[in-house]
Formats: C-alpha cells, structure tokens, sequence
C-alpha cells in the first residue's frame, strides 16, 4: 500500500505521536505544539512525564505561544493512544536498534495504514529500522537537532523502500511547524548534515592530534571565522559570494593534504576510553564544574535564540 500523502493534515488538525519523553521527546513535543498540533508523548517513567507539561510549556512562552501547551497529553504507554486517530508517530527512544525494531513492529500493528511512522535516530538507517516489515514505504527518518526546538533544520530521510509522496507530505508538515526540512534521498549514515559536520570533525580533531593547532583555536577559528558565514549563507552559496574559480583553485592545494583517516582521531578515541567524555564528567577538552557548566549552557541557549531571531525572516511561517 502506497502512502497517502493527502492524509497527513494541517498541525492545527493533526494528531501526532512521540514516543519517549526524554530531552529530544520533549523539545520535538515543543515543535509540534508550537503549531497547535495536538501531541501526545507516551513516556513511562512518571516523574518524567509529570514534568513534561511545565518543560514544554517554559519553551513555549520564549515565543509567545504558551496557551498551545493545551494541545500536549502524556501517556504511560502504547495501549493508552487512540491509534485511529493518529497521523504522525516520532518515535525518541534510546538509540538502540532492538528497542527501535520492536517498537515499529508495535507500530504496524496499531498505527491506521496510512499514518507515517517516523524515527529521529542519528545512528540507525529507517531501513534497519523497519527490516522486514509490513507497510515499510510510509517508515521515514525524521532526525531533530538538540535543542529541537531552537535549531531550525530537520532532515526527512528516506529509505529505498520509501514513499516520495510520503516524504514530500512530512516536508510539507513540519514546514507548516516552522521547521526548515531538507529532503535525504538516501539513508546513507550520517544522513546530510551530520556527514558534513563529521567531515570538518575529523580534519579539526587531526590538526589537534598533529599539534598544528590547540582544541581553543580550532573552536575559535570556527566560530569566528568561517562558520560565523554560515548562519549568512552555506558552503554552496559561499562559493557563489567568493568565485568558484578562486575556491576550485584552492581545493586543488589543499584536498591532496587534508586528513582521510577512516577512524576517529587519537584525542578522541584517548578520551572516549579514559573516561573523559566531556561535561557529563567533569572534563573533556575543557575542564568543567557544576558552576561553569550552568555558564556554559546559559551562555549557549541565549546565543542560539539570538542567532535565531536574526534568520527568523528566512524561517518558514508556522501555519497550524
């Protein structure tokens, strides 16, 4: 059965699903409800769930939308949904393929055939995801970007077994949520924009590991330098702005040079295994406190909600 692209409604008339109530779960709820989507997150754990409703409503006074926190229901589990009337699932469990191929297998069996069943995992393909399957052409990747509900870009990815006009009907809706979709033919890994930030990830981390430059200037030559460009335009139109002759030039010097390692860099791969994984530790490349790491995150959120009042021209209308 071919995915009907027409049965994907307006937000404002929708019925969406999130399933898992953890920090991607809620700010993707905030998306939705932003729209006036009605959402229901089935989240287990009840401390979790009661505490949902307040997180999510906190997000939505930022923008001046708090009243929508009314469209937002919890559930403690799957039996709890009235299934019929569901249009979308987004499925936020754990990033684990066994939980994730059960949970589809559940969705199947409940979810009307003409719902889509979506997945944010960054780490699994939806064809993995769905392997074996009935109804496997309405199954899409659907991957947020933490925070959710402050980064604008969502990427719908499709699977070989996928439904375009399906895919085109997801595009459509979350443009309607205010989001900034973009349309992955391939469910390669890494999907677009994780592959292209992995990409200048492992060059930045080699310039470390060679001693070429210190993890501070690495960051500071990013953020103040050509990625402080790339909130005015990406690496497709920056060619456009510099001359493509004067970059093709320069691409034939330096790609002969650039790092093609098919392994993470050492600084990573010493830290992942001496437990120096970053602020959840206590040190990473920085070293962190309690104190500082409420700085830090303070300090990240205000500048991200800047840098997004500056693009909201560009940003789609949200349209319930």
């Amino acid at each position: 059965m071919q995915t009907d692209a027409k049965a994907l409604p307006n937000p404002g008339a929708a019925h969406a699903v999130v399933v898992g109530g953890g920090t991607m779960g809620a700010d993707v709820a905030v998306v939705l409800t932003r729209a006036a989507c009605r959402t229901t997150v089935i989240e287990p754990d009840a401390a979790r769930a009661a505490a949902l409703p307040a997180r999510v409503a906190d997000n939505l006074k930022t923008i001046g939308r708090e009243a929508q926190v009314a469209q937002l229901a919890t559930a403690a589990s799957l039996d709890q949904v009235d299934w019929a009337s569901v249009d979308l699932v987004i499925e936020c469990v754990p990033e684990r393929l066994d939980i994730k191929q059960a949970l589809f297998a559940e969705l199947v069996q409940r979810a009307r055939p003409d719902a889509i069943l979506a997945s944010n995992s960054s780490s699994f393909p939806i064809s993995a995801i769905g392997q074996g399957l009935a109804t496997r052409e309405r199954m899409l990747g659907l991957h947020f970007f933490m925070p959710a509900h402050l980064v604008p870009l969502v990427e719908v990815v499709m699977a070989e077994t996928s439904d375009e006009a399906g895919a085109d009907a997801l595009i459509a809706f979350m443009r309607r949520c205010g989001s900034v979709p973009v349309k992955v033919r391939q469910d390669l890994p890494g999907f677009l924009a994780n592959r292209l930030q992995h990409a200048l990830s492992r060059e930045a981390f080699n310039l470390i590991d060679r001693g070429i430059a210190s993890p501070e200037d690495v960051d500071a030559a990013v953020r103040f330098g050509f990625g402080f460009r790339f909130l005015a335009a990406g690496p497709v139109m920056q060619r456009d702005h510099a001359g493509i002759d004067v970059h093709a030039a320069a691409g034939a010097t330096m790609y002969p040079t650039f790092c093609n390692d098919d392994h993470p860099a050492r600084c990573l791969t010493e830290r992942a295994a001496d437990g120096r994984h970053g602020m959840k530790a206590g040190e990473g490349f920085y070293a962190w406190t309690p104190d500082t790491i409420a700085a830090e995150r303070a300090r990240y959120d205000r500048l991200l909600r800047a840098g997004l009042d500056l693009i909201a021209p560009e940003l789609p209308e949200i349209q319930p």
